[in-house]
């Protein structure tokens, strides 16, 4: 089957069109587009996401990442004459009356195209920005209604979990424990078998990826971050810079797989407040000392989960598996307990439709009627 998703959780238009063979317990995907239309330059002055500057930027995006997939995919075919009923017209105009411009514009594309050989619409109902969410979800809604498709809605966490089944083909070893990484969440999960999970711990406060935007700020660094913290602790450690400063590893021995991040972001705010104007050696020594206490929480929490839980297979998905030194000690540490460590590429593992698309294959007798889906902006596995 072909799908083609939509993923607009953030700060992301992402469209992705897949195509899916095997069943449910050895499935193999081809990717026939991957297109991702990133908000991060536009929200770069804000330091952080606006969730209505967000869904403006989607319903101006949409349209033409849905050309691109389309197109990339071989999927787009012109058609001579208008195909939508007057009918079918007003019912989008319903669907979309919040999405100031997007209905016409939606409307006029359809026209000139023909109904593209694919067999759902998958679209993130959550967890995520509402405002965006709804963007997509009503975009979904739209699609599937005028192409007659089944509409399954997905679990944007389900989708990093499934994300390292991109480019692996290998069956998969239950049970496994993902580690869920990412600039709004952190959490540890059980995964029985794809489509069953069971939370094991979460954080209780900051997000890790949110904790590296907070930390970034207080050293004087850009929005986002985590890439920027992460270029310094790298420089650091090639320089074999350490400094004198000493975070906690907070919640390490805790007992329990929940986490906490909050502590030593206030902990970096009290070393820079001792310290004064940080001067660039500063800089790269507290970026690697944050970078190495976080990733230290990360990787024992990760290990202590797979033990207890007799899990052969650590699985790891979110935009903060993009950071390299993460991959490097989860690489280092699963080899030496024997452990299977499947990680997304480095295209997957920031928000993407790819990952919805694989985790609405699992998902496909649940589509639903296209106007009972809801944006669900706390939505649990």
């Amino acid at each position: 089957m072909k799908i083609l998703a939509i993923e607009t959780s953030c700060d992301e238009t992402a469209i992705s069109i897949v195509e899916a063979t095997g069943d449910q317990m050895s499935p193999s995907f081809n990717v026939l587009s991957h297109i991702v239309s990133s908000q991060v330059e536009l929200h770069a002055s804000w330091g952080g996401v606006v969730p209505n500057l967000a869904r403006r930027e989607h319903i101006a995006n949409l349209i033409p990442v849905l050309e691109e997939a389309l197109t990339k995919a071989g999927l787009l075919k012109e058609w001579e004459h208008p195909d939508l009923s007057s009918s079918e017209v007003l019912m989008i105009r319903d669907i979309l009356n919040r999405e100031e411009g997007l209905a016409e514009n939606l409307i006029s594309f359809l026209s000139s195209i023909q109904i593209p050989d694919i067999d759902i619409v998958a679209v993130t109902a959550g967890p995520g920005l509402e405002p965006a969410l709804w963007a997509g979800i009503n975009f979904a809604r739209a699609l599937a209604f005028a192409w007659v498709k089944p509409l399954v809605p997905v679990n944007h966490m389900e989708g990093h979990i499934v994300s390292v089944l991109a480019q692996n083909s290998t069956p998969v070893a239950f049970p496994a424990v993902a580690l869920l990484v990412s600039g709004g969440h952190t959490e540890l999960v059980l995964v029985k078998s794809w489509g069953d999970y069971t939370r094991l711990g979460e954080t209780r406060d900051d997000a890790v990826g949110e904790a590296f935007d907070k930390v970034a700020r207080l050293i004087g660094l850009p929005y986002p971050g985590g890439p920027e913290i992460s270029k310094l602790a790298q420089t650091a450690r090639d320089q074999n810079l350490s400094g004198d400063w000493s975070l906690p590893r907070p919640m390490k021995n805790s007992g329990d797989y929940d986490f906490s991040f909050s502590g030593i972001k206030t902990a970096v705010r009290y070393a820079v407040e001792k310290k004064g104007e940080l001067d660039e050696n500063d800089k790269l020594t507290l970026a690697r000392e944050f970078e190495d206490a976080v990733v230290e929480v990360l990787v024992a929490k990760a290990l202590k989960a797979c033990e207890e839980h007799l899990a052969p297979t650590l699985i790891v998905g979110g935009g903060v598996i993009a950071n390299q030194y993460l991959r490097a000690q989860l690489e280092k540490y699963c080899k030496e307990n024997s452990l299977t460590l499947l990680l997304p590429t480095l295209e997957t593992s920031t928000d993407n439709a790819t990952m919805i698309a694989l985790a609405s294959f699992f998902h496909q007798d649940k589509s639903i009627a296209p106007d009972t889906i809801r944006a669900q902006g706390n939505l649990k596995l």
